[in-house]
């Protein structure tokens, strides 16, 4: 009779799952693009109640940059500017930040850049446990998405997240480490702020990036 027929669905890790007529019968899982996934994923971060945060945000910090990189750049939160522009690293710790990107011969285009947290932290201070932890799926989801070749944390406070560890960013810094949740090689070293206050440690953070791309280019 010309009448569109309408199969009700819902999305299961990635997956469409689609069913026929027949109430409580599955037929088929159709596979999202990871255009789509990765929209789905943005939109759950931008509904995400599953802390305080959210009661005074003004945007998420998502991530920005290439959805297929090989690298994968993890700080700790955005900050009040990262908030209002909704992307990470955008002031002058980012700016440093892209200045080390350029002396390994990426730009920001090369490489996905995200956070620990998805919103600011009031007075910039240090993420909670209870924050990180709300933030952790989402996290683990973007890695799973965009399957680096390895990983850089940037600070302390993204190095013992990511490691599970209670070691000191100077104790994680220059080793090769393994998330263990994907499997990914992790390099982690200080964060571009520190090196703002201390600039003396930008030979140490030199070795750990050349450590990165030496990952990144053997697993290629």
């Amino acid at each position: 009779m010309g009448i569109p027929v309408w199969t009700a669905h819902r999305t299961i890790d990635g997956q469409k799952q689609v069913s026929t007529d027949e109430p409580g019968k599955i037929t088929e899982l159709v596979p999202q693009s990871l255009d789509a996934q990765w929209q789905l994923l943005h939109e759950e971060v931008a509904a995400c109640l599953g802390c305080d945060l959210h009661r005074t945000r003004k945007n998420v910090v998502f991530g920005s940059g290439n959805k297929h990189a090989d690298l994968m750049i993890i700080g700790e939160a955005p900050g009040l500017e990262e908030e209002l522009k909704a992307e990470p690293f955008v002031g002058s710790a980012g700016q440093l930040l892209n200045q080390m990107l350029f002396s390994l011969g990426f730009s920001r285009d090369d490489v996905f850049i995200t956070n620990i947290l998805k919103c600011t932290s009031p007075d910039n201070r240090k993420p909670s446990p209870a924050e990180i932890k709300a933030c952790s799926d989402f996290l683990i989801r973007q890695i799973n998405l965009l399957k680096p070749k390895v990983i850089l944390c940037l600070g302390a406070v993204s190095a013992k997240a990511l490691l599970g560890s209670g070691d000191t960013i100077s104790h994680l810094r220059g080793q090769v480490k393994t998330h263990h949740q994907t499997s990914t090689p992790v390099v982690a070293t200080f964060h571009p702020a520190y090196l703002l206050r201390k600039p003396t440690e930008k030979r140490v953070v030199w070795a750990d990036l050349l450590l990165t791309k030496k990952v990144m280019l053997e697993a290629l």
